[in-house]
């Protein structure tokens, strides 16, 4: 066999028979969530949703989703670019990594036009261990993120109980609109002030159907929505007298879906304004320490707002080409 063919193989039968993930177990729980976030960072970035279509399970059940991920083999004479991929990842050190049992797995996509997306995915505590999964989109040029912070939904009843941890998260997601400065120009402007999401994710208990592409049913709630909800008698509970909070689909009538989420960063209609990469390297490592997965993806180009309104409006069925690149580390559990 043509040592040519074997990368193309191995993508080829991942795709053909993908593991089933499990939610009633805590490994398959966080690379559900890895996963969801990581596909939805392509689908904003414009980038082919087979460049992360074929996956395999890790051997550490406490490894992050990328470091089973299996890239698309791609004709690398197609695009003139160098794509290099250092050791450091947004200056997430292997010496920082290390001192928090850490491991940091990136993969880079690059197209012809020199657009570059730059996805991270960090995991710096056992999976026993973790709070959840952030996603974290960047985009560059125009110094922007938004945040999306993930809260299951009970499988059964469709609903999150509102504790006492969740409103502390909601207190720090809410610190965070501090990094975020003010429009001074017409391509800075925001539909409103808030970077930070939760995504009420929907997944079914048992084992769940594999899927190559789609994205989970949920919930995009900007945090500020979230505060009006939680003052509001319509996330009570059912029980006469009940004090306790419920966000779910019965209590909330309003909500962003996934295509719609993703339109709006796409278009740059939501997100901080005038955040640096300092600036976002210190979230993320914020981020990890209290104990949460991050999937992090930085989009950058040379695009005007011009080029990048008129790509992001384009629904042509020209397939765009672009080269992918790893940098997996060396389990560190």
């Amino acid at each position: 066999m043509h040592p040519g063919l074997i990368p193309l193989l191995d993508w080829l039968i991942a795709q053909a028979s993908p593991p089933a993930l499990n939610s009633d177990d805590a490994a398959d729980r966080a690379w559900q969530e890895q996963q969801d976030a990581t596909r939805t960072v392509v689908r904003i970035a414009d980038f082919p949703s087979a460049a992360f279509a074929a996956w395999r399970r890790p051997e550490s059940r406490d490894a992050p989703y990328l470091a089973g991920l299996i890239p698309q083999p791609v004709e690398h004479s197609l695009i003139d670019h160098d794509i290099r991929v250092t050791g450091d990842a947004f200056g997430l050190s292997r010496e920082w990594l290390s001192q928090h049992d850490g491991r940091c797995d990136i993969h880079v996509l690059q197209d012809d036009q020199g657009r570059r997306l730059e996805v991270v995915n960090v995991n710096a505590t056992r999976v026993e261990a973790r709070f959840g999964t952030d996603m974290i989109y960047y985009h560059e040029p125009t110094k922007s993120f938004v945040l999306v912070q993930y809260k299951r939904l009970d499988p059964h009843k469709r609903s999150t109980r509102v504790d006492d941890r969740l409103l502390r998260q909601l207190d720090r997601l809410e610190e965070l609109t501090r990094l975020s400065g003010t429009p001074e120009r017409p391509a800075e402007w925001r539909l409103g002030k808030d970077p930070c999401f939760l995504k009420l994710a929907y997944w079914p208990a048992g084992y769940d159907s594999p899927s190559l592409k789609g994205l989970t049913p949920g919930m995009y709630l900007p945090v500020s929505y979230v505060r009006l909800l939680l003052a509001d008698d319509c996330t009570l509970g059912s029980r006469t007298g009940s004090q306790a909070r419920l966000l779910g689909y019965d209590q909330v009538e309003r909500h962003l879906v996934n295509t719609q989420f993703i339109e709006l960063v796409k278009h740059g209609l939501t997100g901080t304004v005038g955040t640096s990469v300092t600036q976002l390297r210190n979230l993320v490592m914020r981020r990890v320490e209290e104990g949460r997965s991050v999937v992090l993806a930085r989009e950058s180009s040379n695009e005007s707002n011009r080029e990048r309104a008129k790509r992001t409006r384009s629904r042509g069925t020209k397939a765009r080409r672009y080269a992918h690149q790893t940098h997996p580390q060396d389990p560190l559990f």
